[in-house]
């Protein structure tokens, strides 16, 4: 590893992240979001968030900007990662298959008004599809947070995609994290 290879790798996230800045059609999709999530807290529901991996890391991370504080004093807002009930998830995992790990909570805990958000880089995770399918039978609305893959299954059946401008996945995930702290903020500013 070299310096040249570090600075590479920095200007790499800073170009993917210029691309997303200069896309004013994905700027208005994230508003249109925010204002999503906005409401369903208004509202008296929840947002929940899923997905594998790196992606399991971001959903509990924006569920505690959500229920703790993201930037200022206020109520805490409903929110659930269905990343962290180790024993929902094995049970689950055991008795009906990896794939249903997440539709089955959202089966058991989503109402009519909900937010579902799902995350994955490459837009196909069928545990996260499956939990969007759940999700609509019930009335609630899904957000996929995924990378630049217009053919990925959760874009084609999502109510809203946000999509990071790049096919690299360490590229997508730091969109991601910057694209849902934006969220948080937006959210926040809105119930303060």
């Amino acid at each position: 590893m070299s310096l040249d290879a570090i600075k590479a790798t920095f200007q790499a996230s800073i170009d993917t992240k210029k691309a997303l800045i200069n896309d004013t059609k994905r700027l208005e999709e994230l508003l249109e979001v925010a204002g999503v999530a906005s409401s369903t807290i208004k509202a008296g529901h929840k947002i929940m968030l899923c997905g594998n991996g790196g992606s399991a890391a971001d959903s509990q991370h924006i569920a505690a900007e959500l229920i703790g504080r993201f930037e200022k004093e206020r109520h805490s807002m409903a929110a659930i990662a269905l990343t962290t009930d180790t024993s929902a998830l094995t049970a689950i995992g055991n008795d009906y298959g990896y794939d249903q790990v997440f539709s089955r909570q959202v089966e058991g805990l989503g109402q009519s008004g909900d937010l579902l958000i799902g995350i994955s880089t490459s837009g196909n995770s069928k545990n996260v599809v499956k939990a969007m399918e759940v999700a609509q039978s019930k009335g609630i609305r899904t957000v996929a947070l995924v990378g630049d893959k217009p053919d990925g299954a959760m874009q084609a059946i999502a109510d809203y995609v946000l999509a990071a401008p790049s096919t690299n996945t360490a590229r997508i995930q730091e969109c991601h994290i910057l694209m849902m702290h934006t969220l948080c903020q937006l959210v926040e500013s809105e119930s303060v």
